[in-house]
């Protein structure tokens, strides 16, 4: 079970407590991310994420801050997402006075230096050209554009090359009072810990964020009337793609659907599309489904690596099942064992201390209410064949579907002949 406790100026605190580990996890997790930024500061979510490992008062600099909890056996970390930014460390339980000084101190001390933050734009234009030069890595990117386009939820969470090396200081400190306020802060506590200490603690280190308006994102426009194509042509062995198409957000329970959906689509060796694709066909190393909702936009997609020469056929075979969505019945046993699959990595997944926070925090931060573990998987176990169709001829349709392909192609004809559901 957890427990929710909300300070006089608004930051609300999680608590998950395990009795039966040795460890402890601290994440703080802030509503802002990529989608809250407009295009001149695309990217100073990510970068100020950066700059908060540069030194306080008490760390000097980026040794101290990583020492601090290396002489423990510590692992911390930070994250930029499109709606969220996060800062976590996990420890041993006996040092979980530490973890929390360490990662308070960070987030609320940061100085932001000048001289670190002229060092740390090579870095992230690094950490650009880097994800740019990964197939795998740069798919992601595509897919996102040929969904959204030139907005926010398009960009890259990281900016741009010019972004990056026009962000200056000002805008930073700037960015931190508009958007790391309380009333958009969650600190979620997970594992073995003394709970009354913690809240109190956590007081004591936050009660100084002040309360204040806060940014907000601009909402995601999605015009589609047909299906829609983006490529980038690159000279490869192999073609890399994402074939999906747009569902709905976290709020809306279709998603559960839309999960089991995915499972036994292609989210386990013994799916449909493993089965036809990597089994039969011999035409990739990877391929597997997923089911992305956020606050206000959605997306299953099926994403593989594919031999080049093989691309359209595999094209066709997934549109194939997507079409057997819309009319053909799932049989209970497939059913039953993507319900399954579901819910044992659900339990896999939260066997930790900080996956455990993460997924309590996440949801507080994301939905401002917190649906247990079980309550999903009997939202899960809820799922029938019916809601499988239906869920299908809403969502899996022509002006829904889109392609992102990378790889040595430049025509989009030959995909749009057969890009049809």
């Amino acid at each position: 079970m957890y427990k929710k406790t909300i300070l006089k100026n608004g930051l609300r605190i999680i608590t998950v407590s395990q009795k039966e580990t040795q460890a402890a996890a601290i994440f703080i997790l802030v509503k802002t991310g990529s989608k809250y930024e407009t295009k001149e500061i695309s990217g100073i979510s990510h970068f100020l994420e950066h700059m908060y490992f540069k030194g306080t008062d008490k760390m000097k600099n980026l040794r101290d801050v990583a020492e601090k909890l290396d002489k423990i056996g510590g692992s911390y970390n930070a994250f930029t997402g499109e709606e969220c930014t996060g800062y976590y460390a996990k420890v041993d339980s006996s040092h979980f006075d530490i973890a929390l000084d360490w990662v308070a101190d960070i987030f609320l001390n940061s100085k932001i230096p000048a001289n670190e933050i002229e060092k740390e734009r090579g870095v992230i234009v690094e950490e650009l050209n880097m994800y740019k030069e990964n197939p795998i890595m740069h798919i992601n990117q595509l897919w996102k554009e040929v969904l959204y386009g030139d907005q926010p939820a398009g960009w890259d969470i990281g900016g741009t090359k010019e972004s990056v090396l026009a962000i200056k200081r000002p805008e930073i400190l700037r960015y931190i009072k508009n958007a790391y306020r309380p009333s958009n802060t969650v600190v979620c506590i997970a594992g073995k810990f003394e709970e009354d200490d913690v809240i109190k603690n956590i007081d004591k280190y936050f009660s100084v964020m002040k309360q204040g308006k806060q940014i907000n994102k601009e909402p995601v426009i999605e015009k589609q009337t047909k299906p829609q194509i983006k490529i980038c042509n690159r000279k490869t062995s192999q073609t890399n793609m994402i074939i999906g198409v747009r569902t709905c957000s976290i709020f809306d329970d279709k998603h559960y659907t839309l999960n089991v959906i995915s499972a036994f689509l292609g989210g386990m060796m013994s799916s449909r599309l493993y089965e036809k694709v990597v089994d039969k066909m011999g035409a990739a190393y990877y391929i597997y489904s997923s089911n992305e909702n956020d606050t206000d936009t959605g997306y299953l997609a099926v994403s593989s690596g594919v031999e080049n020469g093989k691309i359209i056929p595999v094209i066709e075979t997934i549109l194939k099942e997507f079409r057997k969505l819309k009319t053909q019945k799932i049989t209970e046993g497939e059913l039953r064992k993507a319900k399954d699959n579901i819910k044992g990595k659900m339990v896999l997944g939260l066997e930790g201390s900080d996956s455990k926070a993460s997924y309590y925090g996440m949801q507080e931060l994301m939905t401002n209410k917190i649906i247990t573990p079980e309550e999903v998987m009997t939202k899960i176990e809820a799922v029938t064949a019916d809601d499988i169709i239906n869920v299908a001829n809403e969502y899996f349709v022509d002006e829904k579907l889109n392609l992102a392909i990378l790889g040595p192609f430049k025509s989009k004809d030959d995909f749009k002949k057969i890009l049809k559901i």
